[in-house]
């Protein structure tokens, strides 16, 4: 299941978006020649990746923020920078650009510190954007929750564009880093579930205060959940024919 757009248009150009695209586009391509060569990827990682063992013995706080620009390769960049396309004009939008990116780096740390505390002894090194973008992803479901998202749905064979709230979309998300936090050993490596739902309950907490200017549930009520200004609809919705 993977977002493609919204139908939620911002209202100013989203410059800090933009600048942490290119920012975590640029430095992937700096260290990119690395990652033919192991050796020379896990030194780099070992530096400047989040290695929770590190954190909890008092050291390598910086690595909190740097592993958020590093990813493991060109697919892990690639599906964070959508994520954070579609999802974070929006909240820079509602924001403004430098409370958005404060907003941006608390979530990511925030993200980092709840993965150390999930397994404050392990060795392996963290990397990737996804903590903070997740915080992104809390945000936006707590001030649009009815906002539409057009989702890729594949199964096995089978392809399909859906239009769904997007409540549906980042519950089903969020359900399943729980599903996969309580399923798997953070000790072990692989998918950090635990600092991208830290990230996302981060975000949406941090997210509170704006919520609350805006009226709260009077917020909702008054646009039923929806985008405040009008919505974009696609003049056209592609369907993927059924093989």
């Amino acid at each position: 299941m993977f977002p493609i757009r919204d139908h939620n248009p911002s209202g100013r150009t989203p410059y800090v978006v933009y600048l942490l695209i290119a920012a975590n586009v640029g430095i992937f391509l700096s260290y990119a020649g690395l990652l033919d060569t192991p050796r020379a990827i896990n030194g780099f990682f070992l530096t400047w990746a989040v290695i929770p063992a590190r954190i909890t013995d008092g050291q390598g706080f910086e690595t909190l923020v740097s592993s958020m620009f590093l990813h493991g390769g060109f697919m892990h960049l690639a599906g964070n920078m959508l994520f954070l396309w579609i999802f974070g004009d929006n909240l820079e939008d509602e924001m403004g650009h430098l409370p958005f990116l404060l907003f941006y780096l608390a979530s990511g740390i925030g993200a980092g510190l709840l993965h150390v505390i999930s397994a404050p002894y392990s060795a392996v090194p963290t990397v990737g954007a996804s903590g903070a973008i997740a915080g992104v992803m809390g945000g936006y479901l707590l001030l649009f929750p009815k906002a539409r998202v057009d989702i890729l749905l594949i199964l096995v064979v089978y392809f399909r564009i859906l239009t769904i709230p997007a409540f549906i979309m980042l519950g089903l998300w969020l359900g399943m880093q729980f599903l996969g936090g309580f399923g798997s050993d953070p000790n072990q490596g692989g998918v950090a579930y635990w600092a991208h739902a830290g990230g996302f309950v981060v975000g949406l907490v941090l997210c509170l205060p704006l919520w609350l200017r805006r009226g709260a549930v009077r917020f909702w009520a008054r646009n039923h959940g929806q985008p405040p200004h009008p919505e974009y609809v696609p003049s056209r919705i592609p369907k993927v024919p059924r093989r």
